[in-house]
């Protein structure tokens, strides 16, 4: 084998052995809107609800979910983030803890 087929060769061997890894992202919550919470622009608005969950639990060093009382502060998260676009979605769940509901 000449040099040049030997380098086409190795070449060719090299760009189909690459594996391309998936791009890391990295989302700072507290700057994420409401508005972009409801059109899903950042992540999946359900993904958002249990980062904030974990996140507000853990302050508390409360280590047990309810699942029932989960999906209705996601849904008031929701409501109030419908009505309020601008807000944060911390704000929104900020708001939304502090009136106890």
């Amino acid at each position: 084998m000449n040099k040049f087929a030997h380098v086409t060769v190795t070449l060719a061997l090299w760009a189909f052995s690459t594996v391309s890894a998936p791009a890391q992202v990295t989302i700072d919550v507290s700057k994420i809107t409401c508005h972009q919470f409801l059109l899903f622009t950042v992540a999946d608005p359900h993904d958002i609800a249990m980062w904030l969950s974990g996140f507000y639990n853990s302050k508390k060093n409360n280590t047990v979910i309810d699942t029932q009382q989960f999906k209705e502060h996601a849904k008031k998260l929701n409501d109030i983030c419908e009505s309020n676009i601008r807000m944060t979605v911390m704000e929104a769940a900020e708001k939304l803890l502090a009136t106890g509901e």
